[in-house]
């Protein structure tokens, strides 16, 4: 039985169950950070990341990699990490790193890959691009890795700008089905707010929650996941102010929450 006196600085998100949407490292932390807020996670992953359909495509992308015939490698996510230490991919002294936000450098440094360029303000594939165009005048090589789901912006704006670019697919994201129990828990309205991280987690929770009572928070992290969703029809409640995760969270604590219906039960 919770109290009803809790503090609400505190723990703000006392008796609501939250919708983690990915698994791995990446939804323990956030499932961490949940309940540190007083909230009860459900980690429900709705996607995974499967290996590319053309595995020799890549292969011979990152033994050109390793030979040093690139003077960039651009990485858009910290997935995208993964697949390179899996292939023990070689990065050369003489090849610039280029990453999309923290979370994709952070994953670099924590394989031991050095990390050359994040953007300043705009942590997107545009904002990179943009970064990489005016400190590179000359034509240059440019690897970019990219999810076969992902709109190829960064390949289109380098080439466009005359750099010699290879985009190459380095995974693919696949739906994952949630269990009986988990659908049947958002149909009901027992889970309070669902979290949405990326265009194809919104497409999942579109496809496998046909319907999800008014009453449940759908919030996005970032207005540019915001709008992926509204482009699959899944209507967006909250939007965080920034893509990280903290600002998602925090979005969701701020916003009054019904409360769970069995929550004050006997």
């Amino acid at each position: 039985m919770h109290s009803l006196h809790h503090s609400p600085d505190d723990k703000p998100l006392v008796g609501r169950r939250v919708l983690v949407p990915r698994g791995g490292p990446w939804g323990d932390g956030v499932a961490a950070n949940l309940r540190r807020k007083g909230a009860t996670p459900v980690v429900a992953p709705l996607i995974n990341f499967a290996p590319t359909e053309d595995q020799s495509t890549l292969e011979r992308a990152l033994a050109d990699l390793a030979a040093g015939s690139f003077d960039w490698i651009t990485l858009t996510s910290a997935t995208t990490v993964d697949v390179l230490y899996a292939y023990r991919a070689v990065i050369p002294a003489a090849t610039k790193v280029a990453a999309v936000g923290e979370t994709t450098a952070a994953a670099l440094a924590a394989v031991g890959y050095r990390v050359d360029l994040v953007p300043d303000l705009d942590n997107s594939a545009a904002g990179m691009a943009e970064q990489m165009i005016q400190l590179e005048p000359e034509a240059r090589d440019i690897l970019t890795l990219r999810n076969e789901n992902a709109k190829p912006v960064l390949t289109r704006m380098l080439a466009e700008a005359g750099h010699r670019v290879r985009s190459v697919v380095a995974y693919r994201t696949v739906g994952v089905p949630v269990t009986d129990r988990i659908a049947a828990d958002v149909r009901s309205g027992r889970i309070n707010a669902i979290l949405v991280t990326s265009g194809s987690v919104a497409e999942q929770v579109r496809a496998q929650f046909p319907e999800i009572p008014d009453s449940t928070v759908i919030a996005a992290i970032g207005p540019r996941t915001a709008k992926d969703a509204k482009r699959t029809g899944l209507p967006i409640d909250i939007v965080a102010a920034a893509q990280t995760v903290d600002a998602l969270i925090d979005a969701v604590a701020q916003t009054p929450l019904p409360h769970a219906a069995d929550e004050f039960a006997p």
